[in-house]
């Protein structure tokens, strides 16, 4: 079955675009809408407006990345001069997506979303016809309690260890104890500055997405972990998580540290930062935690949202059907 549905458009090709089409040259040739359009100058000015947005660092390279994609297949297809064939030409790039490279569903509904967008910025609605593709809903994946203390664990410090390589271990403790208790996002632990933790109060102010800012808990066990890095680390860095060189940690090395660090604490679960989040979501509601409060850990706008990060496992399903039919 197609995702897309397409409508006649009552006014035509021209009715979707900001100069009438099909344009032509001094020679009477019909133009390519590549060489109509200063694409390379809209994209410019649509990452400039998504940055004046808040959007996320990796949210603007995702999208530039997406639609140059598009733009650079655009170029290689010929006779595309109205809006008819343009809209032809992204029907098949989709497919052309989901044939030859087999990405997830996910990626063709975000292809949809963003390219629409970059148009309709543009005030070109060529894709006006196109319905956003279906997405699939999976539910986000989480570690038992074990297996959270299993990876913990699996930093070990060794007096074999340089003295660089302890300082790395216990930065990574602390930043998979930090994840797992307080649920933040890759993109939010990496910003975290020391003047945003309150030691007393056991709390962080983070500056989450959209902007927005949030307080979020730590615990005892925590703090003390917390200290003891900053005592060890450069007093110099107004960031708390810092490589060798004094600069920030980037995501990517997160990422690749928790896999390793799963892989050897004997996990076959997949490892990622936003498991360590899902896992903290899920075992504070089967802890009994209120679900509104949950929501306001995690920093979401809606409850919906929620819902969907703290599906409790069937194994915690399974316990409660029994013992409620003993």
């Amino acid at each position: 079955m197609n995702i897309f549905t397409e409508q006649t458009s009552l006014y035509g090709s021209d009715r979707s675009s900001p100069i009438p089409l099909p344009a032509y040259d001094d020679n009477g040739e019909k133009l390519h809408v590549k060489d109509v359009f200063d694409f390379e100058e809209m994209l410019e000015n649509y990452t400039i407006e998504l940055e004046i947005r808040n959007y996320s660092e990796n949210t603007v390279k995702t999208y530039s990345s997406i639609i140059r994609s598009f733009i650079d297949y655009l170029s290689q297809e010929k006779d595309v001069y109205d809006g008819r064939r343009f809209l032809a030409t992204f029907r098949k790039y989709i497919r052309d997506l989901k044939k030859d490279k087999n990405v997830a569903q996910n990626y063709i509904y975000l292809n949809t979303v963003v390219c629409k967008k970059f148009l309709e910025f543009n005030d070109i609605y060529f894709l006006d016809d196109i319905q956003n593709p279906k997405r699939t809903k999976s539910l986000p994946k989480s570690l038992n309690e074990k297996e959270v203390r299993d990876l913990i664990d699996a930093v070990e410090i060794t007096d074999e260890d340089s003295t660089l390589k302890k300082k790395a271990k216990i930065r990574d403790k602390v930043i998979l104890e930090l994840l797992y208790s307080t649920g933040l996002r890759i993109s939010e632990l990496v910003k975290l500055h020391k003047r945003d933790i309150d030691f007393d109060e056991r709390t962080i102010r983070v500056r989450g997405k959209g902007e927005k800012d949030r307080i979020v808990l730590f615990d005892e066990h925590t703090k003390e972990l917390i200290t003891n890095y900053i005592e060890t680390q450069n007093p110099d860095s107004e960031y708390l998580f810092i490589n060798k060189n004094g600069r920030k940690l980037t995501p990517r090395y997160v990422q690749m540290m928790i896999k390793d660090y799963g892989k050897k604490a004997g996990i076959k679960k997949k490892v990622t930062p936003h498991v360590l989040r899902h896992s903290f979501a899920t075992h504070l509601l089967k802890n009994g935690v209120d679900i509104r409060v949950i929501q306001q850990l995690l920093g979401h706008s809606s409850l919906s949202t929620t819902q969907i990060y703290t599906n409790v496992d069937m194994d915690t399903i399974k316990t409660v059907y029994d013992n409620a039919r003993e």
